[in-house]
């Protein structure tokens, strides 16, 4: 699997304003959780799962998202392809993330937030991954 986007959208009348995703099926998340980073010049990088699968929403402002698929989880390959991708808070869309990616992660807007999903509770398997964040070169 790659990672891709699942477009959400926006609706907008004399009620109000909701954003949905009639996309994004949520059988398989078990646990939610927000990332706030301290500014936005703060990158949290790199860090991932070899078998959770994550997915990720821009609730306020914006956010860069970076992912890499880890070839070897003991010693990475240091040119991997870095896939990029911008969330926005405008119409609710999500970001899958499958399993074998680690992330890196940026706020582009003070006081952004993002929304983190996963597929396993904390605790429930010992599958987190992290690297420095200048391991990589691309």
């Amino acid at each position: 699997m790659q990672p891709k986007l699942i477009n959400g959208g926006k609706h907008k009348d004399e009620r109000g304003e909701i954003q949905f995703n009639n996309d994004f099926d949520t059988t398989q998340v078990k646990r939610i959780y927000t990332i706030e980073n301290v500014d936005t010049s703060f990158v949290r990088a790199w860090q991932g799962h070899s078998i959770e699968t994550r997915w990720f929403s821009a609730l306020e402002g914006r956010f860069q998202i970076k992912l890499i698929l880890i070839d070897n989880w003991e010693e990475p390959n240091p040119n991997s392809k870095v896939l990029s991708f911008e969330l926005t808070d405008e119409g609710l869309h999500i970001l899958y993330v499958p399993p074998g990616y680690i992330s890196s992660i940026q706020a582009l807007d003070e006081g952004a937030k993002l929304l983190a999903m996963s597929d396993y509770q904390l605790g429930e398997v010992n599958d987190e991954y992290r690297f420095d964040k200048d391991y990589f070169t691309s």
